[in-house]
């Protein structure tokens, strides 16, 4: 018995890699439907790594009289925990809990816990588990492990992985991550991770079985049906060995506060700007004492927010844009994650409708409630704070020094999907008037300002960066500048909303045709056919695309080799194997 117990210390002390396989089994099995009085509500996963340390985070549904991490050899060593209560996270009658929340928008109790664990060893992988104790009584994690930043010149596998937001391929897509690549070192994630971020369900415990944490900790529920056969896929036991970094999507961000239901909030935020000027019409009833943080609470309130986001995660930060945008390195990676993206607007153009393009014309006496347009939540133009401080960061020496230089944002540079019309700028309120009455409001978006084609591209460009990663568009499509620099948009991981080609064409207003285009890239790069195993239409040709409600996409980066692989999955044939369709390698 003690020589066993002496091979077992061994095995952990040598091959702590081999505790991931391990884990993996039990991370497999299917979750209980009822909830035990204490449980943990995440597995742990990793952030923020340095040369010697590593953030542990995970949640719980109760504050916990102590947290902590156990790691090392033998799991002798101990990093205790910082414990913050999430302040948004709420549910209502959309969410899909076993307990049903009333249809009034409640708050829920969620407790997250980080540790930061100290003295690794670059390139040296040890296990760790998590510990939470209520009432006496100790709630432990599955082993899994972590590491420090690597070392440059180590070889990383990296996933490129986006817009996941609980739909139906998500889980298996992560499943096959899994099989198919023998570990990840990290996930790249520029957006859209959950449907409505105040929603705690959707990051936790969504009944369909697709909630965020569960898909990338392989311990996802979701049943996929395909041709009458029934398939469940767990998702991937990912982000608890592998740290993760996003970037702010769309659906990350928040809207009013005073709406009735937590997707409304999502979808009516306002500008900052119309926020103050509503503010300062009544700041004296609001706000009687001038009490600053009351103005820019009842602001923040009254526009949007990305506040449970910003206290889920811990990010690399930034002096002026704190982690909603950043730069780290990462082993031979400069990461740079910007926040670039507006609200998604409907195309619609019926008169009772309001959207991207249009107020309704049953709003046009209520500015209040007016869209305002595709609006951009955080400005990239030329001059902007966050444009300064990319200038900076791309002549900064960790920047100059990196062997990759990546670049990921939400909003699509180039696309095929419909998410690139309108252009990338500020609406132009067009309003039209008729005996001293508004009669109807339509915005415009002049092409020629695109923020992103006009300020960002050219500048990062100008820096030599070698791949610029986004999604937004739920597909799969790739383009190359004439300098060299990838553009890459893998999100078609679990759904998509096609490809406009052909006769697909995106529904797009009459006025100024020359901003609004009805198919292909408006933004002149035609998209690369893939190398490998292109998809082929109905007339035999290949496709420059993948937008598959069937077909399921990731990629993966490889740096010992300088690649971007991407592979694709049926879900109509659950036994096949994944298909490697495209590969091109970055130019240093």
């Amino acid at each position: 018995m003690k020589i066993g117990k002496l091979i077992l210390a061994t095995i952990i002390v040598f091959l702590p890699i081999s505790i991931k396989y391990l884990s993996m089994n039990f991370a497999s099995e299917k979750p209980s439907i009822e909830r035990y009085q204490y449980s943990l509500l995440s597995d742990p996963f990793l952030q923020l790594p340095t040369k010697n340390t590593v953030n542990v985070v995970w949640f719980t549904e109760f504050a916990g009289d102590k947290h902590w991490v156990e790691y090392g050899a033998q799991l002798k060593q101990k990093a205790i925990a910082n414990t913050t209560k999430l302040s948004r996270v709420r549910e209502d009658g959309d969410s899909q809990l076993n307990n049903n929340f009333s249809p009034q928008t409640r708050a829920r109790n969620i407790w997250r816990h980080e540790a930061t664990v100290t003295g690794l060893i670059c390139d040296q992988p040890i296990p760790y588990r998590v510990k939470s104790m209520q009432d006496k009584k100790t709630i432990t994690s599955h082993t899994f492990t972590l590491a420090s930043n690597p070392t440059p010149n180590k070889a990383l596998k990296i996933l490129l992985t986006s817009d996941h937001q609980l739909m139906p391929m998500t889980t298996a897509n992560l499943s096959k991550v899994v099989e198919t690549v023998d570990r990840l070192d990290a996930v790249f994630f520029p957006g859209d991770l959950v449907n409505v971020p105040d929603r705690a369900s959707e990051w936790f415990d969504d009944l369909a079985g697709g909630a965020f944490f569960p898909a990338l900790q392989g311990r996802g529920n979701y049943e996929l049906e395909r041709d009458g056969i029934k398939t469940i896929y767990r998702g991937g036991e990912i982000i608890q060995h592998a740290p993760l970094f996003t970037a702010i999507g769309n659906h990350e961000v928040m809207g009013q506060k005073s709406q009735p239901t937590l997707k409304q909030e999502f979808n009516n935020p306002l500008p900052r700007q119309i926020a103050a000027e509503f503010y300062q019409q009544q700041a004296g009833e609001i706000n009687p004492t001038e009490d600053d943080r009351v103005k820019q609470d009842w602001i923040k309130n009254n526009s949007f927010n990305t506040d449970t986001y910003e206290e889920i995660f811990s990010l690399p930060q930034s002096n002026t844009g704190d982690q909603r945008y950043y730069a780290t390195t990462f082993g031979d990676i400069r990461l740079i994650s910007l926040y670039v993206t507006n609200i998604w607007r409907k195309p619609s153009l019926a008169g009772e409708e309001g959207g991207r393009y249009k107020e309704s014309n049953d709003n046009l006496d209520d500015p209040a409630n007016w869209g305002y347009g595709q609006h951009i939540f955080e400005p990239i133009a030329c001059g902007s704070k966050q444009y300064q401080w990319l200038e900076q960061e791309l002549a900064s020496l960790a920047y100059q020094q990196a062997k990759y230089k990546i670049v990921m944002f939400h909003h699509p540079p180039h696309t095929l999907g419909g998410n690139i019309v309108p252009p990338y700028t500020d609406p132009q309120a067009k309003p039209y008037e008729l005996d001293g009455k508004l009669r109807s409001l339509y915005y415009d978006y002049p092409i020629e300002n695109d923020y992103i084609i006009r300020d960002l591209i050219p500048l990062l460009e100008s820096a030599g960066v070698q791949l610029v990663y986004y999604g937004h568009s739920h597909l799969w499509n790739r383009f190359q500048s004439k300098s060299g620099m990838h553009f890459l948009e893998s999100s078609n991981v679990g759904n998509s909303y096609g490809a406009h080609l052909g006769d697909n064409k995106r529904l797009i207003p009459t006025y100024s045709p020359k901003n609004f285009a009805a198919t292909g890239n408006p933004n002149g790069l035609d998209p690369i056919v893939p190398n490998i195993a292109p998809l082929i239409d109905a007339k035999g040709q290949p496709l420059p695309y993948i937008a598959s409600n069937d077909i399921t996409v990731f990629s993966i980066f490889n740096t010992s080799t300088g690649t971007v692989s991407s592979y694709r999955y049926d879900t109509h044939k659950p036994n096949s194997d994944v298909v490697k369709f495209d590969e091109f390698k970055l130019q240093q």
